[in-house]
C-alpha cells in the first residue's frame, strides 16, 4: 500500500533515538458530563506517544466513545487540560477547530457516509478538502478501494451498501490522507474476520509510517494482532492504569 501524505515527511516513530517519548495527546485531570448529570468520564490522565498504537477496552457503558469523542475533538470537557500536537485544544477558538480535525481521521460506529456520494467520491473528501491533485486523489482512492475489497462499488451509494461495506469506506476514508492521529470506534465490528485482519494490517502499516492509531474494541481477538500495542482500559469511567505507563510513558524526560 502506497500512501498519500500532505505535507510532513515520515516521522521518527515514537521519538527513537531521540532521547525522549513524544506526546502527541495529553490528557490532564480530564473530566466529561452530559448536562447536569454525573461524569461520565473522571480524572483522567495520560499521555500518548507519537507514532504509538492503542487498543481502548472496557464493558459497554465504560465511557470509550466519549473519550474518543473528546480525542477528535467532537466534545469539549467538562474540566481539564487536553493538548493535541502540543497545543490546549480546551481553549482552542473554533475558528482553528477545522485545521485539527484534518490532521485526525476517524472510523465513526455509525459510518457517518454521504448518501448522496459515490463510494469513491465518499472516499476521496479527505484528499479534496486538503487540496490535493485531481489527478492524485483518483490514483489514491482506485488503490484504498482496492485494498479494502470495493473496487466494483466504487459509483455505488452507501444506501445500497451492507454495514460491512459501509464499514470498510468508513475506515478508507479515515485513513486515506494518512492522519498523524487515528481514532476508530469499533472498526471490525460487522466485517468477516479475514476482512478483520485485512483491515487491522492497513492499521498497522499506517502505524508504521508514524501515525498514532487508538482502537476502541470489544473483540478480544485483535488485541495480538498488533504485536507492539499498549492497552487502555477504561473500567466506571476512569483510565485503568495500574503501572503508570500511561500518564508517564517510558523514556519521558529521558536525556
Amino acid at each position: 500500500m502506497r500512501w498519500h501524505r500532505r505535507g510532513a515527511a515520515p516521522r521518527n516513530k515514537a521519538g527513537i533515538g531521540q532521547g525522549r517519548v513524544a506526546g502527541i495527546v495529553q490528557f490532564e485531570n480530564v473530566g466529561l458530563r452530559y448536562g447536569h448529570g454525573d461524569e461520565v468520564l473522571r480524572d483522567l490522565s495520560f499521555t500518548l506517544a507519537a507514532g504509538e498504537f492503542y487498543f481502548l477496552t472496557g464493558a459497554s457503558g465504560a465511557g470509550k466513545t466519549s473519550l474518543l469523542k473528546l480525542l477528535y475533538l467532537a466534545q469539549r470537557p467538562s474540566r481539564g487540560v487536553i493538548r493535541l500536537f502540543g497545543t490546549d485544544v480546551v481553549t482552542l477558538p473554533r475558528a482553528r477547530m477545522p485545521g485539527f480535525r484534518r490532521r485526525i481521521g476517524v472510523v465513526y460506529q455509525d459510518f457517518r457516509l454521504v448518501p448522496h456520494l459515490s463510494i469513491a467520491d465518499n472516499v476521496a473528501l479527505p484528499l479534496r478538502i486538503a487540496g490535493v491533485l485531481e489527478s492524485e486523489v483518483r490514483d489514491a482512492v482506485r488503490e484504498m478501494l482496492a485494498w479494502v475489497g470495493l473496487s466494483h462499488r466504487a459509483d455505488a451509494r452507501p444506501p445500497t451498501l451492507s454495514g460491512g461495506e459501509q464499514q470498510r469506506v468508513a475506515i478508507a476514508r479515515a485513513v486515506i490522507g494518512r492522519p498523524e492521529l487515528l481514532v476508530a470506534d469499533e472498526p471490525t465490528g460487522n466485517v468477516d474476520e479475514a476482512m478483520a485482519e485485512r483491515l487491522m494490517q492497513l492499521f498497522g502499516s499506517l502505524n508504521g509510517l508514524g501515525t498514532t492509531v487508538v482502537v476502541a474494541t470489544h473483540d478480544l481477538t485483535l488485541l495480538n494482532r498488533i504485536k507492539a500495542a499498549q492497552m487502555m482500559r477504561i473500567v466506571d469511567g476512569q483510565l485503568h492504569d495500574p503501572t503508570g505507563a500511561l500518564r508517564f510513558p517510558p523514556g519521558r524526560g529521558a536525556a
